[in-house]
């Protein structure tokens, strides 16, 4: 296993973070366990949730089977927990979004599913307009002061969101984020413009979702030929579609380099400036595997540069105003 630290942190993370929004939803409790056994075992030491992962009438079913998992396992320690406030938990007015009562409330809410006195990482699942940073700031300071938060992190920010918030925090004297877990893999390469860039200045560690694009880059054309079930196949279907060419001449690339399409996608992630980590959602134990190669793979320059020809960047390249001007 390779390990890095957390963004500007002394926190020492796995290189490959498992994510859990399938837990739940797609997974029952058992088969969430045993991807958690594997993952664990096999070094991963990151593990990534959200209040509303799994929930059925906002009973949070994917921080609940962690939460069991440790009692289970025993093996909290081992572990560096994520999870997530912003999104509704509740019908009332004050059950979403990042006011101080709804981050308050929300962590005790986790802490319980999650059966644990502490959340290493709590992250803001989406940034709240309505909110002022200084309100925001004082809640999570609270939090890390009870030592029931460690640090904090956002997810889905603009550029100028990490900048506002760092600034806030900076003038409360608190370490402020050091995270920003944001969408990004060769089929969405926008947070380069100027989200990876405001993350690399200010020390905040990079923890790419969706690093396969939802399935296309696992491998999803051969999936549909081999008329294996998933969800590319399913929810996906139309993108599969719109992408066609693209995916075949990717394939047919990740063929010749004799590597599952997946550990390129991963392995190409890996290799970008400021990443920390990307997220893999397996839905399987097996599935861990094929993420796990990634890490022992290298690719070269040539493999670098037919990637960025078959999925160009946004604009001329790199960051803004570079990109889209001179």
């Amino acid at each position: 296993m390779q390990y890095t630290k957390l963004g500007r942190t002394g926190l020492t993370v796995s290189r490959i973070c498992v994510g859990t929004m399938n837990f739940g939803w797609q997974l029952g409790e058992g088969d969430s366990h045993a991807i958690l056994d594997r993952a664990v075992g096999g070094g991963i030491n990151f593990v990534d949730t959200a209040d509303m992962y799994g929930a059925r009438d906002y009973e949070g079913t994917s921080e609940t089977y962690i939460g069991s998992w440790f009692a289970k396992s025993g093996r909290r320690d081992e572990v560096v927990l994520a999870t997530k406030v912003y999104q509704p938990m509740g019908d009332g007015p004050n059950d979403r979004g990042l006011s101080a009562r709804r981050i308050v409330a929300a962590c005790e809410a986790s802490l319980r599913r999650l059966d644990t006195d502490r959340i290493d990482l709590y992250q803001m699942h989406h940034v709240d307009r309505a909110t002022p940073w200084e309100e925001i700031w004082q809640a999570m300071d609270l939090l890390v002061a009870q030592g029931k938060v460690l640090y904090v992190g956002s997810s889905n920010f603009a550029g100028w969101h990490l900048v506002a918030a760092q600034a806030a925090a900076d003038q409360r004297r608190s370490l402020g984020l050091v995270s920003e877990q944001c969408k990004y893999s060769l089929l969405t390469r926008h947070v380069e413009l100027e989200v990876a860039p405001a993350a690399q200045a200010l020390g905040i560690g990079l923890l790419p979702w969706s690093p396969l694009a939802q399935g296309l880059l696992s491998g999803a054309l051969r999936k549909h030929r081999d008329g294996a079930a998933g969800r590319t196949t399913t929810h996906a279907a139309a993108r599969v579609h719109e992408h066609r060419q693209l995916l075949e001449s990717y394939e047919e690339f990740c063929a010749e380099l004799d590597l599952h399409p997946a550990t390129v996608a991963l392995a190409w992630l890996l290799s970008r400036p400021g990443v920390t980590a990307p997220i893999v959602g397996p839905r399987t134990p097996d599935q861990l595997d094929v993420a796990l190669e990634a890490l022992e793979t290298k690719l070269d320059d040539d493999a670098l540069a037919r990637l960025n020809e078959l999925f160009p960047p946004v604009g001329n390249g790199g960051p803004g105003p570079e990109a889209w001007a001179w």
